[in-house]
């Protein structure tokens, strides 16, 4: 079982006509698109998106993209895109969940790994910068 993380968010989405291919499917390279906006919103509601990120110093690439394609998204379905923190201590990590917005059938599983990286060095952390991990607490009960 998945860990459900600490916190999420929902990112509603309708799948545009350009992100479809002539089966009029989602291409899947289109996916990683709505996780990045389901990621901005996450970090968004943490106070730390990347300008916060690049203003205190660290940069946040993205180390680990895993995909599972369930079902095909369509041009005009409209989707959930669920961001759900999981770690943070160390290193982001966070779960994602598509699924159809009307009946929730679930249509893709992904997660993303991500590390700081010291901006001016360019020297990766072993451990989250303290910036994010008071980011972190605001949010948590």
């Amino acid at each position: 079982m998945r860990n459900a993380g600490v916190f999420h968010i929902d990112c509603e989405m309708v799948v545009p006509f350009f992100d479809v291919d002539s089966m009029h499917i989602v291409w899947h390279g289109h996916y990683v698109k709505y996780l990045e906006v389901a990621r901005c919103a996450l970090l968004d509601r943490l106070e730390h998106n990347y300008t916060a990120m690049r203003d205190s110093g660290y940069g946040w690439p993205v180390i680990d993209l895993q995909l599972r394609y369930i079902r095909g998204a369509t041009f005009g379905q409209r989707l959930n895109v669920r961001a759900s923190l999981v770690e943070w201590e160390n290193r982001l990590k966070i779960h994602y969940l598509i699924s159809d917005a009307d009946t929730g059938e679930r249509m893709t599983r992904a997660s993303t790994v991500q590390v700081a990286v010291h901006i001016d060095s360019g020297e990766m952390q072993l451990a989250s910068p303290q910036v994010l991990l008071d980011a972190v607490a605001k949010v948590l009960p």
